[in-house]
């Protein structure tokens, strides 16, 4: 007669045995499912995550996320282990870019700037001059020497959005995101005539981010004031202070579990039901117990490519 699976309840058991007897920390990202949420050590956006693994105290650190964060999490933190539950968890965005052709930018602009958004793999941050996530872009680019011409990657959308919010003229690679791509124009515009008492917060790698701007400004537009494009962790700071009831959030549906968790009274809805990211889903209960248990799925990065990565990495921790 076999075994029976073990219950959630005992896997939740388990896993924090493990973490105390590994003093180990666990990391999760807003689009992580809502189980890995509530027993991470630190929840949070990329740019959250890569700030708190350098300030905790912990000689392992389990990263639930997707690959890229947990080479960035091991390029800052090298006297530290970094786990990850499944080493599979890619990113659509992060695979539209290679080191090659960021090098094949800088053989004819000697004199330019790559800024890199965090969605990267280590060996193209490596390449970068700065990295930057959603949350510190803007301040990122603004800090820049003048007058250098600027490549900005791999975010089509987030790309765009800079030239506008900042004015400066940017070579943008044409990257996406397979789930924020498909938060589309007509869809916004639906969720406007659908919930015209919301207030819409919404991510800029969205492809509705344009669309967001426009009704952001628009004059007369009564609903103007209630379209904010920010970052998830700045969607979490905004949803504790506005008086707005309602709430359509476009960005991976993952975020809504922690915004409705720490807003009980207030409604969240998601712009699109099935904007889910799969990759950031691979993560379970079984595989961070089994990380734990077996201290599996090392991520390292090699020591010449984390020193350059470090660099650009160092730079993004210190803006914004």
């Amino acid at each position: 007669m076999g075994t029976s699976a073990p219950t959630t309840h005992d896997l939740l058991a388990e896993i924090d045995e493990l973490r105390t007897a590994h003093h180990a920390a666990i990391l999760a990202h807003n689009y992580q499912r809502p189980e890995i949420q509530d027993l991470a050590d630190v929840v949070a956006d990329s740019l959250q995550m890569a700030r708190r693994a350098t300030e905790l105290d912990a000689p392992i650190l389990v990263i639930c996320g997707v690959h890229f964060m947990a080479e960035t999490a091991a390029i800052a933190n090298p006297d530290k282990r970094i786990l990850i539950p499944d080493r599979t968890a890619g990113c659509s965005l992060a695979a539209t870019i290679q080191a090659a052709d960021v090098r094949a930018w800088r053989a004819t602009h000697p004199d330019g700037v790559v800024v890199a958004y965090v969605n990267t793999a280590a060996d193209v941050k490596a390449e970068a001059d700065y990295c930057c996530t959603s949350g510190n872009a803007v301040a990122v680019v603004n800090a820049l020497p003048p007058d250098v011409p600027v490549l900005f990657l791999p975010d089509m959308y987030l790309g765009n959005y800079l030239r506008k919010v900042t004015g400066r003229p940017l070579d943008v690679w044409l990257g996406e995101c397979h789930v924020h791509a498909g938060l589309t124009r007509e869809m916004l515009q639906e969720r406007r005539v659908e919930y015209p008492d919301a207030e819409f917060l919404v991510h800029p790698e969205c492809g509705c981010v344009t669309s967001a701007m426009y009704y952001a400004e628009a004059e007369g537009d009564v609903a103007a004031s209630r379209m904010r494009i920010v970052s998830t962790e700045q969607m979490m700071r905004r949803a504790r202070v506005s008086p707005a009831r309602r709430f359509v959030v476009a960005t991976e549906t993952g975020v809504l579990h922690r915004l409705r968790r720490d807003n009980p009274a207030k409604e969240f809805v998601a712009a699109r039901e099935d904007a889910e990211c799969r990759y950031m889903k691979q993560i379970t209960l079984e595989k961070l117990r089994d990380s734990l248990r077996h201290l599996q799925y090392e991520v390292t990065v090699a020591p010449d490519v984390a020193a350059r990565a470090r660099r650009a990495i160092d730079r993004m921790l210190a803006i914004g």
